[in-house]
């Protein structure tokens, strides 16, 4: 379609059909949604809600020489929130060179922030990496000086990094990734009490040694753990393999009622759970932690490329971007972390009013009302092109695809081929019910009709019908 027969559309037919509806639509007053990568070249990423109802970031930098720190009421303010420098590496000496992985912890009421360091000079000396921690002498992190505190007294003076805390039952616990003298890694996991911020309280146990295929691609490699207290159990993941397309999730799980220092106690998955994928262009996703979204929903973050080729080391490659996304549980209360979702808003789930069961999916280029894997019922909404409440709604493993609704009534998915009939029909305005609170997609080609279930199909119906309505997740 031509500049003009667009702006011709634009003004006219669609703003002529969109008007009555865009005058009546609900303004919701909702925090912003996140856009991913949420922060660009911010890797090794640590998001947590404080209790001061901020949300702070830390993560490496490109340059591996310094420790940041940034902070938003919101999660989406985090792309945008003044980013503070908290130390910078030292200028000889063993925290010379790489900085790695920070991770922020409030521990007996001090901020701590706790990271992996080398020296400088080169060679192969840069890499014995230990893990190290800098104090805050105030109660708040960003306006505080930060003065180091010490070296972590790990149980080998060996390659170790990548260190997390977390109380559990009323006891605090560190966990870490380090090489094992006689076992032939890059790192495992381990876990112990502490009884100090650098000082643990018993022997460390090890939970885990990487052995599967998709944990020794390109090195041996258990790192990064990151714990999840959910559903009476703990769940710990870790990443695996080589930083590079090959990087992924595994998990390790726990009763919550077991004794976390045995390592029989901790199930490991046999397959990764979280890992490339090629549909929505998220490649390598791992080190993760876990925050909340303002409605105290459980978010996952992670970083990941949008490209798959690298030039050169991947340890040097500076794109890997700070993602998040909504973590799911499985009907036996286990996460369900389905795939990177895409760079774009962040998708939601739409279930029927008239059957939860029934949820908005697709199966290929089929739309359905089910409920299949996890990410066949992701959907992202975008603006659309017929006004400033007018959306889009595309499938996150079809990014080039979107809901359109056809002369017969059905509505199917398509390929945006940039004429005036898609950009007519792929319209709908998101109207939000005041009580039940939720949601109607009213088709702007169609008069008075919006997405519906009808006789286990998505077509349209009337705006007003019981079947008309959706349940956003």
């Amino acid at each position: 379609m031509n500049p003009m027969n667009r702006r011709h559309f634009l003004a006219g037919t669609a703003a002529l059909s969109a008007t009555p509806l865009i005058a009546r639509a609900k303004t919701e007053v909702a925090a912003p949604v996140p856009v991913n990568p949420l922060v660009k070249q911010r890797a090794d990423a640590q998001v947590f809600r404080h209790e001061d109802g901020f949300y702070y970031m830390t993560g490496s930098v490109p340059e591996y020489d310094r420790l940041v720190l940034r902070r938003s009421k919101t999660l989406a303010g985090l792309s945008t929130a003044e980013e503070r420098v908290l130390w910078r590496h030292e200028k000889t000496g063993p925290m010379s060179g790489f900085l790695w992985a920070p991770e922020l912890h409030q521990i007996d009421g001090k901020w701590i922030m706790y990271f992996a360091a080398g020296p400088s000079g080169g060679g192969e000396d840069v890499f014995r990496i230990r893990t190290y921690a800098v104090v805050c002498d105030g109660p708040d992190p960003m306006t505080g000086k930060w003065t180091v505190l010490g070296q972590f007294q790990a149980p080998w003076d060996s390659f170790n990094l990548d260190s997390t805390s977390f109380v559990h039952r009323g006891k605090r616990y560190f966990a870490w990734a380090q090489r094992e003298p006689g076992i032939e890694t890059n790192s495992n996991l381990y876990i112990a009490p502490l009884a100090s911020p650098l000082k643990l309280a018993s022997k460390a146990t090890r939970l885990t040694v990487p052995t599967l295929d998709w944990e020794i691609r390109g090195y041996k490699v258990a790192e990064a753990p990151a714990v999840l207290h959910r559903n009476g159990r703990l769940f710990m993941t870790y990443s695996a393999s080589a930083t590079d397309a090959r990087y992924c999730l595994g998990l390790l799980t726990a009763d919550e009622n077991a004794d976390i220092m045995d390592p029989n106690a901790w199930v490991k998955s046999p397959q990764p759970v979280f890992t490339t994928c090629r549909e929505t262009s998220v490649y390598g996703p791992g080190h993760n932690s876990f925050t909340v979204d303002e409605k105290g929903r459980d978010v996952l973050v992670y970083h990941g490329r949008d490209y798959e080729a690298i030039q050169g080391d991947p340890l040097f490659n500076p794109d890997r971007h700070t993602r998040v996304q909504r973590l799911y549980y499985k009907a036996d209360g286990t996460p369900d972390f389905g795939v990177p979702v895409g760079n774009g808003p962040l998708p939601e789930r739409f279930a029927s009013a008239a059957d939860p069961k029934a949820m908005l999916a697709h199966d290929g280029l089929r739309l359905i009302a089910g409920n299949p894997s996890l990410p066949a019922t992701q959907f992202r909404q975008t603006a659309g092109r017929a006004g400033p409440q007018s959306v889009m709604l595309s499938p996150i493993l079809l990014p080039d695809h979107y809901l359109v609704a056809a002369r017969d009534g059905s509505v199917i998915l398509a390929r945006d081929d940039r004429s005036t009939d898609f950009a007519m029909r792929s319209q709908f305005v998101r109207f939000t019910d005041d009580r039940s609170g939720t949601v109607r997609f009213v088709s702007i080609a169609a008069a008075g009709k919006a997405l519906a279930v009808v006789k286990n199909a998505i077509r349209l119906a009337g705006s007003r019908d019981a079947t008309a309505r959706w349940i956003a997740d």
